[in-house]
């Protein structure tokens, strides 16, 4: 397969690898951009296994809670600034009510609004305001209490990401100290038991082939690879990250201390993994030219 300049830069931006080594590393992977991140890593070449997709579109993110539920709606637009228009925020606030009633975004896009659809209703705004916009996603979470938080607050109840934190216990201030550590931590599980089996095993492969790099015994190759892991789960797991209120506990010891159990959370931001593509300035000049 042609490597192309493009293909090296997407790699280099990601990893933060250099020119030459994003290049080796892909011509070794035949182009697979996802073995190519690995092949990196292996050599330890890699700075960061940084997430492909770019963050490109605007919007908010509105939560709301109902008894033991709680909800999470992202609605997109196109530009930042309507996202602090007074209209969209009224918009997507009634349509996270909406949501409370309903289990999924298809059911949520045929809920009634005052008299119309919420996707009816989206569509007449896209008229009013003049950009382009749609409720892209929602999440539910139950729980003996559910708590939330809105970091970014553009108006109550909405911003950049929002995030609902389900405890079996009563302990809201607590439950916002968590909810607040999973905005900026961004956990990818609750706990191990919660990380998808192939997504370990690759990574623990991806140890064994750095930790025999080394050249040490098969031996101490194993100790190491049962340490790294341990730090992979204290890392990517809620329950096993360093609590940022107090870090010589982890989030599960700090819930027994608080007297409540942490059962599910849910984090959503705006945007996210939805690449927006981009022409150079130079591109752009032309076409208006040409």
């Amino acid at each position: 397969m042609a490597i192309t300049a493009a293909m090296v830069k997407d790699l280099r931006d990601s990893t933060g690898a250099g020119m030459m080594d994003a290049k080796k590393a892909l011509t070794e992977t035949d182009g697979n951009m996802e073995a190519a991140v690995d092949w990196l890593r292996t050599k330890g070449l890699a700075k960061a296994a940084k997430k492909a997709g770019r963050t490109a579109a605007e919007g908010l993110v509105a939560v709301a809670v109902e008894g033991g539920k709680g909800i999470a709606v992202e609605v997109n637009s196109e530009t930042d600034f309507v996202a602090k228009n007074s209209d969209f925020q009224n918009m997507v606030q009634n349509i996270a009510k909406a949501a409370l009633t309903v289990d999924d975004v298809d059911a949520l896009k045929a809920a009634d609004l005052g008299g119309k659809s919420v996707e009816q209703t989206v569509t007449d705004t896209v008229a009013v305001i003049g950009e382009n916009m749609s409720v892209r996603r929602m999440a539910t979470l139950s729980g003996g209490s559910v708590v939330t938080y809105v970091h970014n607050a553009a108006a109550p109840g909405m911003g950049n990401i929002g995030v609902l934190v389900a405890l079996s216990g009563d302990n809201e201030t607590f439950g916002r100290q968590v909810a607040m550590h999973i905005a900026a931590a961004n956990p990818s599980a609750l706990s191990e038991a919660d990380l998808d089996p192939a997504m370990v095993e690759k990574e623990k492969q991806v140890q064994i082939d750095i930790a025999r790099e080394s050249g040490k015994p098969d031996a101490v190759i194993e100790k190491m690879i049962v340490g790294r892991m341990q730090k992979y789960m204290a890392e990517i797991t809620l329950l096993n990250q360093q609590f940022v209120v107090n870090p010589d506990l982890t989030v599960a010891a700090a819930a027994a201390e608080a007297g409540v159990e942490i059962t599910g959370y849910v984090r959503l931001e705006v945007g996210e993994g939805i690449e927006v593509e981009k022409e150079d300035f130079a591109a752009e000049v032309a076409k208006l030219n040409g």
